[in-house]
């Protein structure tokens, strides 16, 4: 399938020293890479979730950090849900935003995450009478504070809830009108089943429209079906997710041919039990059948690890090898909104190794 290709890399897996887990975790670690499936609201660590609900003066149902760890035993996605909202009330002020967010890039500069595509969900907000005065204000000001810091390079991805209406989604797009020199995109997330893609078919088109990009969580939960939706009625750029399209062979071919990214969650999959256990996860079968598949934490808070544990993770578990992690490094960077320029320059330092 992959002709020359595939031969020069069968070449360079026999002329190389075959590294060991540990040193294959220490080298991805020190790879420039890029995440695409992140939800901020899902980086609220127990520690920043507890001082927040104490400077609010709210009450939640654990009295201790590792009460709130015990609680992240989730059985299905809809579990995982109803915790990540309780979480998210705790965020009020500018400043809870901020702090949410300057952690999250604080990670990045210790993984050496150079860029990152964030979503964030302003129905979850707007729903508690927070606007997006406040939220906004908090993320730009950490964005711009890591960018001068470091040069950190992020850009904001604005996601619909997919359990309410589409009216609602509508409502935000318009809402979000004032800001959107600060959003690259739109997504969509939440629970799937239930809420296909289709179901947001005209705020897709009004985004297209307005110059934003798309992109919408499909495969998780729910079934091929729902990444055909979001490819032919969404138009999206990526599938967030898209683990399920191995099941419709037919979808498989479509996106080899056209290279849409998937924007793999190998951690969350296992959380939220899409897999069993990691042994069982399909990431490199779709990577080995030409897909452009990426590696990403989703929720790191809540499911065990950030980017550089999602790249651990399939390293203690899969049979992965030094050009298999390239190329997922890689792809992150292909499948990017970042300029062609700015690819290319990341690219062209990863290849140097």
């Amino acid at each position: 399938m992959f002709g020359c290709a595939e031969v020069v890399y069968q070449l360079l897996k026999r002329g190389a020293r075959k590294m060991n887990k540990n040193e294959l975790k220490q080298w991805v670690s020190a790879l420039p890479k890029v995440e695409l499936h992140l939800h901020i609201e899902g980086s609220l660590e127990p520690g920043l979730m507890m001082a927040l609900a104490d400077k609010h003066q709210l009450v939640l149902p654990y009295s201790s950090i590792e009460e709130v760890r015990s609680a992240y035993n989730f059985t299905d996605l809809q579990s995982f849900l109803n915790l990540y909202y309780l979480g998210a009330s705790v965020l009020i002020d500018e400043d809870d935003f901020y702090q949410l967010m300057w952690a999250y890039l604080c990670k990045c500069r210790e993984e050496n995450t150079v860029h990152v595509e964030i979503m964030f969900d302003p129905q979850t907000h707007t729903e508690r009478g927070i606007g997006f005065s406040v939220f906004m204000a908090g993320f730009t000001r950490a964005i711009k504070q890591a960018e001068q810091e470091w040069g950190q390079s992020c850009l904001l991805i604005m996601s619909f809830l997919r359990h309410l209406s589409e009216q609602s989604a509508i409502d935000t797009l318009d809402s979000a009108t004032p800001f959107l020199s600060d959003i690259v995109a739109v997504g969509l997330d939440s629970g799937e089943l239930g809420n296909p893609p289709e179901k947001f078919t005209q705020v897709f088109e009004m985004a297209g429209q307005l110059g934003l990009k798309r992109v919408a969580h499909a495969g998780e939960e729910g079934p091929p079906e729902y990444i055909w939706g979001a490819l032919n009625a969404l138009d999206v750029h990526r599938i967030d997710h898209g683990v399920r399209s191995i099941e419709d062979p037919d979808l498989i071919a479509h996106l080899i041919d056209s290279q849409h990214p998937l924007t793999v969650c190998p951690l969350s999959n296992t959380k939220l039990k899409v897999f069993e256990h990691m042994q069982e996860h399909n990431i490199l079968e779709l990577l080995d059948l030409g897909l452009m598949v990426t590696v990403n934490a989703d929720d790191p808070s809540y499911f065990g690890g950030y980017l550089n544990d999602n790249y651990h993770a399939l390293i203690e578990h899969l049979p992965i090898d030094k050009y298999q992690l390239r190329q997922l490094v890689e792809n992150s960077f292909k499948a990017s909104f970042m300029s062609e320029k700015s690819k290319q320059r990341w690219l062209e330092n990863i290849n140097t190794d």
